[in-house]
């Protein structure tokens, strides 16, 4: 009797484990955790469906380092050109909070932009500042398309 309980607890925290993936989001300097749903992404019970971003921009850098700040109008650019098929993370690594964050991307030199794709995999990582047009044209490579008139 103790061994299949045993089982099962080692099931079901099996199970809890492999669930829909966690993605960390940083809005207006909050961590978020939100689950990104495994199943359809419009659910016809709801009135509202949830639209997974094709692509996560994610910046690592500081509000105080000066290739960092000239890289934070490029990202506000590019969240609003390409809408709700990107979502732009800024983590200021310098920050107590956010440290974890260069450890986790494995970042050695701030800026550094990590680019995923829908299910969280990296797909290009860059070091240094970015130029907006060469973020353009890599993300028109990835099928993404500019919803605003670039200037």
């Amino acid at each position: 009797m103790q061994n299949i309980l045993l089982l099962l607890i080692s099931f079901i925290a099996f199970i809890g484990c492999d669930r829909s993936s966690q993605v960390n989001s940083q809005v207006s300097g909050k961590v978020l955790n939100q689950e990104i749903p495994t199943e359809s992404l419009s659910n016809p019970k709801m009135n509202t469906s949830v639209q997974r971003p094709i692509i996560t921009f994610v910046e690592l850098g500081s509000v105080n380092c000066i290739p960092c700040k000239k890289m934070q109008p490029v990202m506000k650019s590019i969240e609003g050109k390409y809408a709700n098929q990107i979502e732009v993370i800024f983590y200021d690594v310098w920050k107590a909070a956010e440290k974890k964050y260069a450890q986790q991307y494995k970042v050695k030199t701030i800026p550094t932009q990590v680019f995923l794709d829908s299910s969280g995999v990296e797909i290009m990582r860059h070091i240094g500042f970015f130029p907006e047009k060469e973020i353009d044209k890599f993300l028109q490579s990835q099928g993404l398309i500019s919803v605003k008139i670039n200037d």
